[in-house]
Parts: C-alpha cells; sequence; structure tokens
C-alpha cells in the first residue's frame, strides 16, 4: 500500500498563490502517476493535474497557464504551484497515487480563495 499526506491548504486572496505538497511513502514502485484532484461542495472530484515519474502531464483546461504540478522522484513527493487562484479555484484538494489498477488517495487539503 502507498500512503499520501499532504500540506499547504490555507485561505488565500484572488490571484494570489500556493504551493501544495504531497509525500508518498510505502509500497512505491518506480513507474507511476501522482496528482491532484480537487473537490468542490456539490460537485463531483474533477482532474486538477497529473505527472509521470518520466515528466508527462495533463492539466484541466481550467488551470491550465496557472498551476503547474512538478515532482521530485528521490523524494517521492509531487507538488502543485497555484498562480493567479481565483474563488472557483476553492475545493478540497486530494492527491492521488496511481499504478495500473492501484489508487491511493491522501486525506484532503482545503483550498479557499475569497477576499
Amino acid at each position: 500500500q502507498v500512503q499520501l499526506v499532504e500540506s499547504g491548504g490555507v485561505l488565500v486572496q484572488p490571484e494570489g498563490s500556493l504551493r501544495l505538497s504531497c509525500a508518498a511513502s510505502g509500497n512505491i514502485v518506480s513507474i507511476n502517476t501522482m496528482g491532484w484532484y480537487r473537490q468542490a461542495p456539490g460537485k463531483q472530484r474533477e482532474l486538477v493535474a497529473t505527472r509521470t515519474t518520466v515528466g508527462s502531464t495533463n492539466y484541466a483546461d481550467s488551470v491550465k497557464g496557472r498551476f503547474t504540478i512538478s515532482r521530485d522522484n528521490a523524494k517521492n513527493t509531487v507538488y502543485l504551484q497555484m498562480n493567479s487562484l481565483k474563488p472557483e479555484d476553492t475545493a478540497v484538494y486530494y492527491c492521488n497515487y496511481h499504478r495500473l489498477t492501484y489508487d491511493s488517495w491522501g486525506q484532503g487539503t482545503q483550498v479557499t480563495v475569497s477576499s
């Protein structure tokens, strides 16, 4: 199993910036995908961004140009740099580890964008 611990969620003003971190531990396979999803109140969980160990990335259209996903494979850690934040980015952000048919989720970290 893989355990994920997220950090970095806070209250931030519109147009502000924030970086989320997620550290993975446990039975980590070298080839995997890690990423971020989010769930706003009353909405389904949606993909934000993912990144494979070899660097391939995937972003939701709504965050392209504003968010950047990166990872430190040696530390099994993935980051989400969020710039130009908007109120509609308010959500619980979940870290995900994916390998073939296996998925692990973090507990989530709240990001609130409000003035």
